[in-house]
């Protein structure tokens, strides 16, 4: 498990966002210096340090043979983690987040 120092450039997000090469369906919110990654408007995942953690939910089983986890904040359950030079090479990764969001609940509206 490697732990993360914080701080992702807007550069290395938006390098992500292009290599996962579905602008109209990949959202990101800044958060602390960091970014959540959103698919179809749900979060699937976090980008911390320069590096992409994807949720481990059965729809990212694929992820684990990588073999690499991390946390994106103290507290938090592990991720799977991948470097932002390996995204573009791993050529089902959009597809995994979205069948991850496809599994999330609706977000509960305010009243």
């Amino acid at each position: 498990m490697r732990k993360l120092n914080m701080a992702t450039s807007k550069p290395v997000m938006l390098q992500i966002l292009d290599d996962l090469a579905h602008p109209d369906r990949f959202t990101t919110h800044p958060m602390f210096g960091e970014y959540a990654l959103h698919a179809d408007g749900k979060t699937v995942g976090f980008i911390c340090d320069g590096t992409l953690l994807v949720k481990i939910l059965p729809a990212s089983a694929a992820l684990a043979k990588r073999g690499k986890t991390g946390k994106p904040y103290p507290g938090a359950k592990d991720y799977h983690l991948i470097e932002a030079n390996e995204v573009a090479k791993i050529s089902d990764l959009a597809e995994i987040l979205f069948a991850i969001a496809a599994g999330l609940p609706e977000k509960k509206r305010k009243r």
